[in-house]
């Protein structure tokens, strides 16, 4: 067997395409996931019971069934109940979807590890159940869920090769069509093992930067 990279040397456009379709789906699945993730934490802490019991179950059925399983539901189950969505729209979706499940679970977490003590001194201070979220709760939450967040977010890099399956041009859907079409699988293979190496590196190296900063300033603010 002779290794030869000329074959995805060639398709250089589509790699950088689909690179950026990748990180773009990557990013902004994860920002939504935090920012669906955190709400989702609050409606079951704060929420009424009908809404408690309806997160609780979106929480329970998506970490409960595999990533593959929601979006084979999700892409070619969709339309079945009139939701249908283009490849990339319904990835997009599905990763924040996905995400925000388990980042409610690190929020949730993260606010029952606040001690009591200083939400009972903000009460006693008059302050408001949302000047006590706000000010109390969310600043000391965030320093304590940070590593498990940025596990998350590593986790969900990796799952965006899942999204290939449903035909989203990312780059395993790129890397799969290179092997089959040229017999190259182990030429693409291994450049998509790298990437997500470079990018899962990457992504521990930045979340180590922000948990040192973090934490050098809760220090000296404390």
């Amino acid at each position: 067997m002779i290794i030869d990279f000329t074959h995805i040397i060639n398709q250089l456009p589509e790699l950088v395409r689909s690179i950026g379709v990748t990180l773009t789906i990557w990013l902004v699945g994860t920002a939504g996931a935090v920012v669906l993730g955190f709400f989702v934490t609050v409606g079951l802490r704060f929420g009424p019971l009908a809404l408690r019991w309806l997160l609780s179950a979106y929480v329970e059925i998506i970490r409960g069934t595999p990533f593959l399983i929601q979006l084979f539901l999700l892409y070619y189950g969709g339309p079945f109940i009139g939701i249908a969505l283009d490849p990339i729209p319904a990835g997009l979706f599905g990763v924040t979807v996905y995400g925000a499940a388990y980042f409610s679970e690190i929020f949730r977490a993260g606010f029952d590890a606040v001690p009591r003590g200083h939400v009972e001194a903000a009460h006693c201070l008059g302050l408001t159940r949302l000047q006590i979220i706000y000010r109390i709760e969310v600043p000391e939450m965030t320093m304590l869920v940070l590593p498990p967040a940025i596990n998350m977010t590593v986790i969900m890099l990796k799952e965006t090769a899942v999204l290939s399956i449903i035909t989203v041009p990312e780059l395993t859907f790129l890397m799969q069509a290179i092997g089959s079409q040229q017999y190259a699988f182990v030429e693409a293979m291994a450049v998509l093992a790298c990437f997500y190496w470079g990018m899962v590196s990457l992504a521990g190296r930045i979340g180590r930067f922000a948990e040192t900063r973090l934490s050098k300033f809760t220090f000296s603010n404390t």
